[in-house]
């Protein structure tokens, strides 16, 4: 066996684990027979993760597509030619906006394409040079709000405070052990166990709100275990605590927050009296008021919130109350400090001590439902099903799926299953038969990670060092494969079009290469692509980022205030429960919680194709308490209905201690593409079948109830699965 060992780094998440890739080259192909950490790695130490260590199995899987398929007349599949496949979708499509419209020609663009750098900037930059604003991706899936809030209240330039030197962390709904990424400021992906025993031995104090006893908030100091729902009634009451006791930051709010917005803040908040909280939230009135104060003390750190409080009721006030716990608290990096992430691949811009913005509401292209507005130039996901399937002018004909999976990801999954059915042309790109390409009308086979030259997109603004990250492709891919980036390209040389990115538009004729390509997309950066590529793997200390002053005349201040959350505020505290916005709710039927969860071994749909991963977490379990599984008389590997207002689902249960009572934990992305469930002990269900995106919406941004779902949940025998 001639073995040679190549360096990588890991894209099944975007936690960018650097990896060592053992190639065996002695049957004549290249075969990947294992992946390993980078020891010598200056910040991972050789960390990866389960799901990075089954690359081989995912690049070597015998299911894989390696060619375009088609759909014949009578539903199945055959294989084409990519070349012959990119001539009649580029005729299609253009066929489609001639006859009604760029806006008809849709992108969805999915977790996997922000793993891979050029494949959101280039999708984008195709929208624009076809005039279309139908550009949707998951981020407006999960956590939109992370941009808006800070649109709407203001932005501080210099950015949050550093985890690395912290004194305290507030953890809201995250779980990076698991999850591998945290909000600006958190425990990140990079060796996250060691780093946060090192952070923990340095003295760092850890306050997790949380429904479930995770891995980080077993590290807690102080766990909230929170029910599931009620993180902004909690978060309300913490800023009551640290606002009436004085113990915020007086010079830094004097000078930075919106005249009258501090004290219009204290008023809101007044009424959140530490009991009206603790029996609410269902946590002890002491720990809350102890966290509230072991984070104003400091001196410094910094709070987030994740995607399980993200995507429950009032998710924009909840992060605006996360954030107003940084402002008033003065939480950001000041004049002559360095900030850990150097950000490479960013644009270079200066980094003052100031507040930008408020920026206001979104302002982007309207959408044709519930007056909602596009804003960084996407459109929020949670409208797309009913772009589709309902008929107008500017209705949604085509739609390219770059890197997801719809019909798994999308909540109120009824509605994506009606708009798949309906779509006039599906193009899918992905490496597999997922839920979604089966109702595909072409499917282009991509290379994957180990197959591209690449450099993380997301995670070079997390790093806590200033470190350099790229690769070459390590593995020469095998059939007709193409990067999601070149179908793009592909078509967009058929239609005569130009793609245009920031170092100018994509040359024509003769196919660019990966590394021309992100030439091209980053020719902006901070760093040039040339040293990040001479460099990688390496901490750059004299790349650091240090914030400047802020300018003499900067007129920006924080808004905590807003009008709107004052009022969303009030109506919070004359609920019970935050349930009570999902219109059917009835207490006596729905006295359970449907929270999500990640998994070890999946990240959104991908996971279950991989033998190994597979072994470890055959099904989406429906975890629960064990006392409340004695009261439903249902055991471990039974059966429960779980039915919310709008749909229901059987789900497989399975004893969680760390899950509080009254709460069902179940992952997201997972079941079949039938909308039924007789499959669910080798498939799962799908949790976005429970989701209404029209029934408790967040005004702002769309954002669907995708968490704390009011259900109930009732033991059923296999029989409930005939039919079902």
């Amino acid at each position: 066996m001639s073995v040679e060992v190549k360096r990588s780094f890991c894209r099944i998440c975007h936690a960018a684990c650097p990896v060592n890739v053992h190639i065996d080259d002695s049957s004549g192909s290249e075969r990947v027979i294992k992946v390993t950490g980078v020891d010598e790695d200056p910040i991972f130490n050789g960390y990866t993760c389960i799901k990075g260590r089954q690359l081989p199995d995912q690049i070597h899987d015998p299911a894989r597509l390696r060619a375009a398929m088609r759909r014949r007349p009578d539903g199945t599949f055959e294989e084409v030619a990519s070349g012959e496949a990119l001539d009649e979708v580029a005729a299609k499509l253009q066929a489609i906006i001639d006859e009604h419209g760029p806006r008809a020609v849709a992108t969805y663009t999915g977790t996997g394409g922000y793993q891979n750098a050029p494949s959101h900037p280039v999708a984008m930059a195709f929208h624009k040079a076809i005039g279309s604003i139908s550009y949707y991706t998951s981020v407006t899936i999960d956590q939109p709000m992370k941009a808006t809030a800070n649109m709407r209240m203001g932005i501080w330039e210099g950015g949050p405070q550093n985890f690395s030197d912290a004194d305290v962390l507030l953890a809201i709904g995250y779980n990076p052990m698991v999850s591998s990424f945290a909000p600006f400021g958190g425990l990140q992906g990079t060796d996250p166990f060691a780093t946060l025993r090192k952070r923990k031995a340095e003295g760092l104090k850890l306050v997790v709100i949380d429904p479930r006893r995770t891995e980080l908030a077993s590290q807690a100091d102080i766990h909230l275990q929170v029910k599931p729902g009620e993180d902004p009634t909690l978060l309300a009451g913490m800023l009551n605590v640290i606002l009436s006791e004085d113990l915020h930051d007086r010079d830094f709010c004097d000078q930075w927050i919106e005249p009258g917005h501090l004290d219009q803040l204290r008023l809101a908040v007044e009424a959140f009296t530490p009991e009206y909280v603790a029996e609410r939230c269902g946590v002890s009135a002491a720990d809350m008021i102890a966290g509230a104060r072991m984070f104003a003390g400091g001196p410094t750190g910094i709070s987030g919130s994740g995607t399980g409080p993200s995507m429950s009721p009032h998710p924009s006030l909840m992060e605006h109350l996360s954030i107003s716990l940084n402002v008033i608290c003065g939480r950001f990096m000041r004049e002559g400090q360095a900030i850990e992430s150097a950000a490479f691949l960013q644009p270079d811009a200066p980094k003052r001590a100031q507040v930008i913005g408020p920026f206001g509401d979104p302002n982007g292209p309207e959408s044709r439902f519930r007056g909602l507005k596009g804003y960084n130039n996407e459109m929020p996901c949670s409208t797309l099903a009913q772009e589709i399937y309902t008929p107008g002018p500017e209705q949604v004909r085509a739609l390219i799926v770059n890197g997801g999976n719809p019909v798994a990801a999308w909540p109120d999954q009824i509605k994506s299953l009606e708009a798949m059915a309906e779509i006039e042309l599906l193009i899918v790109i992905d490496h597999r038969m997922s839920q979604t390409a089966e109702f595909a009308d072409y499917i282009f086979a991509p290379r994957l990670s180990l197959e591209r030259a690449d450099v993380p997109p997301f995670m070079d603004r997390w790093f806590r060092e200033p470190y350099a990250c790229y690769t070459e492709a390590v593995l020469e891919p095998q059939g007709d494969l193409l990067n999601d980036w070149e179908v793009y390209w592909e078509i967009a040389e058929r239609m005569g079009i130009e793609i245009t990115l920031p170092g100018g538009s994509l040359p024509t004729g003769d196919r660019p290469t990966d590394d021309q390509v992100l030439d091209i997309v980053y020719a902006k950066s901070r760093v040039p692509m040339d040293t990040i590529r001479a460099h990688a793997g390496q901490v750059l200390p004299d790349r650091k980022i240090t914030v400047l002053p802020p300018d003499a005349d900067a007129g920006g201040r924080f808004q905590v205030a807003l009008a709107d959350h004052m009022e969303e505020l009030a109506a919070v505290r004359k609920e019970k429960t935050s349930a009570e916005i999902v219109t059917g709710f009835d207490p006596e039927v729905h006295s359970f919680r449907l929270i999500s969860r990640r998994l070890k071994t999946h990240l959104n749909s991908l996971g279950g194709e991989i033998p190994g991963l597979a072994k470890k977490t055959p099904t989406n379990y429906a975890y629960m308490n064990p006392a409340d599984m004695d009261d439903l008389g249902v055991e471990d590997d039974g059966l429960v209905k779980i039915a919310s207002p709008h749909a229901q689902l059987i789900g497989v249960v399975m004893s969680d201690a760390s899950v509080r009572r009254g709460v069902v934990s179940m992952s997201h992305s997972w079941g079949s593409a039938t909308g039924t469930d007789e499959k669910v002990r080798d498939i799962g269900a799908p949790t976005n079948r429970l989701i209404d995106v029209e029934n408790g919406y967040c005004h702002i941004t769309g954002q669907a109830i995708q968490s704390a779902i009011p259900v109930s949940v009732m033991a059923v025998t296999e029989d409930a699965l005939v039919g079902v």
